[in-house]
């Protein structure tokens, strides 16, 4: 029987017959009910014995790239970001042969990144990372030889002098990493906290929220914790230890386990909460890519209407996590590394970002 999974808006059907297919077959269909009748078709065949001429030769070949992205986010725990990614990159250039992947098709994918997508140069090097992580794995699993990423130079996401030509010449701009900086101002907060209190500007009707206590929670839990829209949505309460002031999150955007201290602010509020359970009532419970997309993206449309009704419609939820980081820097005497560990940052790179804020409040303490 044909195994099958949902990878963004299509089915991919994994068919294996010992004896018959050498290695296993991988059927990709945009609507379920055409691929459960081709592949029910398929498996009939198999099932007398018979290989389809048009499968005989795949099934000698290498995996092709979607092929191996399937195996490899099937196979083994991949973290959320890699795996949106890749189901991305699958839709582009899945067709690419593994044994056709070498460096010069690492340069090539990269230059048409810059070239043909104009992507930053920060979301250049999470593909890469992406892709990295995978043909490291493929590399362990004997599909391929090298891992062609990891001879790239420094820099490599950086437009070069031939990339701003190209773009020069269809009067496109060249792309560079522009940090996220926004923070809440006191008065804005203020405002906020007035929308999901049912309050409203004057001459403005107050907004209809559901769940107002809910949303409350969710906004101090942001600007307590640093924690991502989506680790929060998806908390329930045997997650949250009151004993230990701490909230354990088993799986994050990076793959990893972390710990999250809780400030008494929160723990007043979560010592109302059933100790069983969804925190929250939004989430569907399906740990799957559409189920976390769909919720994630409510709540942050629902935020917007927040933050747009109090008068900072520029502001989005996930600058909260950025609000959270520089109060951990201005407010405490914690270290990076135990920032670094609050907030899920596998480098220290990231805190370079806020150690202006440290050493503005050691400025005010010269003379």
């Amino acid at each position: 029987m044909a195994t099958k999974r949902k990878r963004g808006n299509s089915w991919t059907y994994i068919l294996k017959r010992k004896g018959l297919l050498p290695k296993p077959l991988y059927l990709t269909f945009n609507d379920e009910a055409e691929g459960d009748d081709y592949v029910g078709r398929v498996e009939r065949l198999l099932d007398a014995g018979i290989v389809p001429a048009e499968f005989q030769e795949r099934a000698n070949d290498p995996l092709d790239l979607d092929q191996a992205i399937d195996k490899y986010t099937t196979q083994t725990s991949v973290p959320d970001m890699d795996e949106r990614l890749l189901i991305t990159i699958g839709k582009r250039t899945g067709t690419a042969r593994l044994s056709m992947i070498d460096y010069a098709w690492a340069e090539k994918y990269i230059k048409e990144q810059k070239q043909l997508r104009q992507l930053a140069p920060s979301t250049i090097k999470h593909h890469v990372g992406a892709l990295s992580r995978m043909f490291n794995w493929l590399v362990r699993q004997n599909f391929l030889v090298a891992n062609p990423f990891k001879l790239l130079p420094v820099g490599y996401a950086t437009y070069s002098p031939a990339d701003k030509a190209v773009l020069a010449a269809i009067d496109k701009e060249p792309r560079i990493d522009q940090e996220r900086n926004r923070r809440p101002s006191a008065a804005e907060e203020k405002a906020i906290r007035k929308i999901l209190a049912g309050e409203s500007p004057e001459g403005v009707a107050a907004l209809k929220l559901k769940q107002r206590e809910q949303l409350e929670l969710l906004f101090d839990l942001a600007l307590e914790t640093g924690m991502r829209l989506r680790e929060m949505v998806t908390l329930t309460g045997d997650q949250v230890v009151l004993k230990d002031k701490t909230i354990y999150l088993d799986k994050t955007k990076n793959g990893d386990q972390r710990q999250v201290p809780l400030t008494s602010t929160i723990i007043k509020r979560l010592k109302k909460l059933p100790a069983k359970g969804q925190l929250f009532p939004w989430w569907d419970g399906l740990i799957t890519q559409d189920s976390l997309r769909k919720v994630s993206a409510m709540l942050s449309v629902q935020f917007a209407r927040i933050f747009a009704r109090a008068g900072c419609a520029d502001l989005t939820f996930h600058d909260l996590r950025h609000e959270a980081t520089c109060r951990f820097y201005e407010k405490t005497k914690l270290s990076d590394v135990e920032i670094a560990k609050i907030l899920g940052w596998r480098s220290l790179k990231m805190a370079l970002r806020y150690a202006n804020l440290r050493a503005s409040n050691l400025a005010g303490k010269l003379w």
